[in-house]
């Protein structure tokens, strides 16, 4: 059945034909008219949304020089073809490059990304001739006739023997396409064994009245010339359209039966087993035989017995070279004895393996860890006459203050000194007793051989069994074991006072290789100890990674921020995994998953660092020796500031050394104005905003040639220019006095920083409440009972009352203030400071301003001992305080004080509030403290 209408035509690429029932895609990419047919079609349109699906053109297959316009083929004039065939662009093509027949696309889309991958999606509907063209430019219009395959009668025998004898090709070119990987030369076209399947079913589903749509599909997959595709298109008869496909599938099958030889091989095995070495060189020179590698044929047959690798020669050759090499990286990485009998089983593994295998990749990993992994490579400490003298310069030369932790540190390297020593003794004495019991044993096997006389000269010589070790031997051996064992650090403070570093002094005064592993935000179990091998991709752990990167076994493994790593979870506990690690009396094997062998890390410094203890487990925590660093005092940021951070913030931002200068008072201005903190991180970036300023006067006086009138010096008028209005006052005591208000010390719990904290008591008209403010913890508000109670019971021995029978409370109520609501606070150091508050309120006497106090007080009057002592003083240091009241009992923290603070502010040891109440008010008197003796009876 024929319609006229009128259609868009587009012009195909070369050599693509668009049949129905086929999907084509046709690049974008310099078609001008397709857009313009696009635009015409959008610009008519009745709605201002076109629906894809609605869109419809003819879909134009370029002409043949061998065809006629009606599809005929032409008949050669017997003329040569010189010369190459123009290939036509289809935007530029003209009426007479257009083939007379064509197909009506239904267009589905636009298929990319990018501009140069842009591609229409063509469906084909139906076949047409073209009547007449309309018009050519923008694009081509055209008047065509659409047709539509007639139906065809069930009596047609000779049409319905063409659709069998179709199917019956079709099936058999899928099949040989299926079996082409064990054909030497196969079609190149493969098909998976799921696309195929589907194919099949989709040939077996289709009925006579279908036999053109399956003739069209079939040319779609067959291999055929431009010319031939052109005919099927121009073939309108249903039977005309399967004698032609018939004759391409024929073809096309004969010619991979034609050009596939199937080898047959004849197996023929002697009884020994022997294979005739001239056979066997002739097989593998076969060029047939080339893609056989292994013993594998292609798709998976197997060679006969006795063929053993088969395979090309060179392949054969690069593989034996791969695992000669391995196992040359093995000797040469001196395993351990465990180690080396894993290795030597894996590589017989190895080199029996097909490389085409996943498991043939997984093994070469494993062996080239194992090759990584430094088993007995050490580096040898400068352990000599100079070394602690050195170190002691190091660490001097690297860090300010910090006496504890160098003291350890040269603790460490004397040790390890003294060990060396012995170890070497005892290698001496363990060498001569060998030395002296290798004569006794030469002897003894010298009159064996004597005693035998052997009737032949083929004497069969016994090979001596190895030489048992003395007592003595024995004995010095296990007295060797004692080797160093290196120390389980863990540096804990607030950040910025320099642990990092610390740990890289560490290594550089021992002359080892450092390694940093952070652990920050560690959630996974198999971070720390590897992945077993069974997963994909699997690898060591940190750990072990660590030490492939270092190349040694006693490099100092920096492990920054274990407070922070995660918690137990459905990834497992990577706190528990780092238990196997610190622990000195398990870590000499430690079992890595991916690894799988006992890794001695004995001879690893481990150094932790952490900015609190809180959340570290116990168990971890009872594995590492702890060292606090507390923050540095202004003296201490003034040294650091000079001799480290000053000149690197000075060469980064591109000046010399002489181009600023900061004198001392400046200096402290920026330490004490501009900075609150334990170290020395926020300081280094005001630095660094000095020297950026001072940079730019620098470059613009050069700029300018005025390099004179620039001043290298930095005045503290200049600071609030460069850094803005300060921050902080230098005194943070209040600045008048008034009863009722107490400073008090104060030891955040994060961070180990120190500070004071204010005390606010007021009183107001009532009948005893006491309210209690500044989000204070529930210790901190027995503290205010304990004190209030303490004041009340010795209101009279206070000069408070003049009958010891009144209450003081009875007509007014108190209301007790920290100031900082929105810091939660708590703890019993503030019962002292509570005590004397209630006492200033009450008998309306001021309380000093520089004047601090700490110390939990009891019913008793008694004051005891709190921590965070040193924490709290170089805070009261920093606010201006000049004189503290401490606990007695806390004269032993006094002793660890830096000079700076002790020398910086009067430091009283108080037992009790008579004792204190003295240094408070000096030069009062109480009734109460008449009786007090300052003795406390233990009977």
């Amino acid at each position: 059945m024929a319609k006229s209408r009128i259609l868009p035509l587009v012009p195909l690429p070369q050599s693509t034909v668009l049949l129905p029932g086929i999907v084509a895609r046709i690049p974008l990419t310099n078609r001008a008219d397709i857009a313009a047919i696009l635009a015409n079609i959008y610009s008519k349109a009745s709605t201002p949304t076109v629906e894809a699906n609605s869109v419809t053109i003819g879909c134009v297959p370029l002409n043949s020089p061998f065809l006629s316009a009606d599809g005929k083929q032409l008949i050669d004039d017997g003329k040569p073809n010189i010369g190459p065939k123009l290939l036509v662009d289809p935007a530029q093509a003209k009426r007479t490059d257009l083939f007379s027949y064509g197909t009506v696309g239904k267009v589905t889309g636009v298929q990319g990304r990018r501009q140069g991958e842009l591609t229409l999606i063509v469906e084909g509907v139906s076949r047409f001739t073209v009547d007449r063209i309309l018009k050519d430019r923008p694009f081509f219009e055209a008047r065509v006739i659409t047709h539509e395959d007639q139906v065809i009668r069930q009596d047609n025998f000779e049409v319905a023997d063409l659709f069998t004898q179709l199917k019956q090709l079709s099936r058999e070119l899928i099949a040989l396409i299926r079996l082409s990987p064990l054909l030497p030369r196969g079609p190149s076209l493969s098909l998976s064994p799921l696309l195929a399947r589907r194919l099949e079913l989709y040939i077996a589903k289709k009925d006579l009245s279908d036999a053109g749509v399956l003739a069209d599909f079939m040319t779609n997959i067959i291999e055929g010339t431009h010319e031939e595709k052109l005919r099927v298109l121009a073939a309108l008869p249903v039977q005309e359209r399967l004698e032609r496909v018939i004759e391409m599938l024929q073809r096309q099958i004969k010619g991979i039966h034609g050009s596939s030889r199937i080898i047959s091989i004849t197996t023929t095995v002697p009884q020994d087993g022997m294979i005739d070495p001239d056979m066997l060189k002739k097989l593998r020179q076969d060029p047939r035989m080339r893609n056989i590698g292994n013993g594998q044929m292609p798709g998976g047959m197997s060679l006969p017995p006795g063929f053993g690798g088969g395979g090309g020669g060179q392949q054969a050759d690069e593989e034996a070279n791969e695992t000669d090499e391995l196992k040359k990286r093995l000797e040469d990485a001196k395993l351990s004895p465990e180690a080396q009998k894993v290795a030597d089983r894996e590589l017989k593994r190895f080199a029996k393996m097909n490389p085409n295998q996943a498991e043939h990749q997984v093994i070469r990993n494993y062996l080239e860890n194992l090759a990584e992994i430094p088993w007995t490579k050490m580096t040898e400490d400068r352990l000599d006459a100079a070394t602690l003298a050195n170190a002691r310069k190091q660490l001097d030369d690297d860090h300010y203050g910090l006496e504890k932790i160098k003291k350890r540190l040269l603790e460490y390297l004397a040790v390890l000194k003294l060990k060396q020593a012995v170890n070497t003794d005892l290698d001496k004495q363990i060498q001569a007793i060998a030395t002296a019991s290798e004569p006794q044993a030469e002897a003894a096997e010298q009159s064996e051989e004597e005693q035998d006389v052997a009737p032949t000269s083929q004497v069969a010589k016994i090979e001596r069994p190895p030489r048992l070790q003395t007592p003595d031997e024995l004995k010095l051996l296990q007295h060797k074991k004692m080797v160093d064992k290196s120390p389980i650090l863990l540096l804990v403070g607030p950040p910025g006072t320099g642990k990092t570093s610390l740990a890289k002094s560490v290594a550089t005064a021992l002359g080892r290789q450092f390694h940093r592993i952070s652990l920050g935000g560690v959630r996974d179990e198999a971070e720390i100890r590897g992945h077993r091998r069974t997963y994909v991709a699997a690898m060591p752990g940190l750990i072990v990674s660590g030490l492939k990167k270092v190349g040694v076994a006693n490099p100092v493994i920096l492990l920054d921020e274990i407070d922070k790593v995660g918690t137990s979870s459905h990834h497992g506990d990577p706190s528990a995994a780092m238990l196997e690690v610190l622990d000195p009396e398990q870590n000499h094997s430690f079992v890595d998953h991916y690894v799988n062998i006992p890794i001695d890390l004995s001879k690893v410094l481990f150094i932790a660092t952490a900015n609190t203890l809180d959340t570290i487990p116990a168990p971890l925590l009872d594995r590492m020796e702890t060292i606090q660093l507390s923050g540095y005092t202004t003296l201490e940021k003034r040294h650091i500031a000079t001799r480290h951070l000053l000149p690197k913030q000075i060469t980064t931002n591109g000046l010399q050394q002489q181009n600023v200068s900061l004198p001392a008072d400046v200096l402290d201005k920026v330490i004490t104005s501009y900075t609150r903190e334990s170290g020395v991180r926020n300081l280094e970036r005001e630095l660094g905003s000095v020297c950026r300023s001072k940079a730019v006067q620098y470059a613009e006086c050069r700029d300018t040639n005025t390099l004179p009138a620039y001043s290298p010096a930095v005045a503290s008028e200049d600071l609030e220019d460069i850094l803005g209005p300060e921050r902080f006052e230098e005194e943070l005591t209040a600045r008048s006095s008034q009863p009722g208000v107490v400073t008090g010390l104060v030891a955040y719990s994060s961070g180990m920083q120190g500070s004071i904290l204010f005390i606010e008591v007021a009183d107001m008209p009532g009948s005893g409440r006491v309210q209690l403010t500044g989000k204070l913890g529930d210790v901190l508000k027995e503290s205010v009972e304990v004190a209030l109670t303490w004041v009340k019971s010795h209101a009279y021995e206070l000069a408070l009352t003049n009958d010891p029978n009144e209450d003081i409370m009875k007509a007014r109520s108190i209301h007790v203030h920290c100031p900082s609501g929105a810091v939660p606070k708590d703890g019993p150091s503030a019962g002292l400071a509570h005590t004397v508050a209630l006492i200033s309120l009450f008998s309306n006497k001021a309380i000093p301003t520089t004047l601090a106090m700490t110390g939990e007080f009891s019913l008793r009057g008694k004051v005891m001992p709190v921590g965070g002592i040193k924490e709290k003083l170089i805070g009261a240091l920093r606010a201006g305080v000049k004189k503290v009241l401490l606990p007695k009992q806390n004269a032993k923290d006094v002793k660890d004080l830096p000079d700076e603070v002790k020398e910086g502010m009067e430091i009283v040891l108080v037992g009790h509030i008579w004792e204190a109440l003295p240094h408070v008010w000096p030069g009062m008197e109480w009734p109460g403290q008449r009786g007090w003796s300052g003795v406390e009876s233990r009977l």
